[in-house]
């Protein structure tokens, strides 16, 4: 259960401006991490790799950003 003093805390945060918000949130969600995966820039570096070769291989599959927003929109308004 949130004490007086956590409310106190939350309110001025939400009074902040939203630029002050996101720096706020991006340090508190930063507290949270265990530090970098070791893997994950190996991992990503593949996964570019392998999506080079798809378009130079001519195996790609496109999408038009139309229908991409479309997609995006579509699943947030849910």
């Amino acid at each position: 259960m949130a004490s007086a003093d956590d409310i106190d805390v939350f309110t001025e945060a939400l009074a902040l401006p939203a630029d002050e918000r996101a720096r706020l949130a991006r340090e508190l969600l930063a507290s949270l991490s265990d530090g970098e995966d070791p893997d994950a820039a190996s991992s990503w570096l593949d996964e570019i790799e392998r999506r080079v070769q798809e378009v130079r291989d001519g195996t790609a599959k496109f999408e038009d950003w139309e229908s991409v927003r479309a997609r995006l929109e579509s699943r947030w308004r849910k």
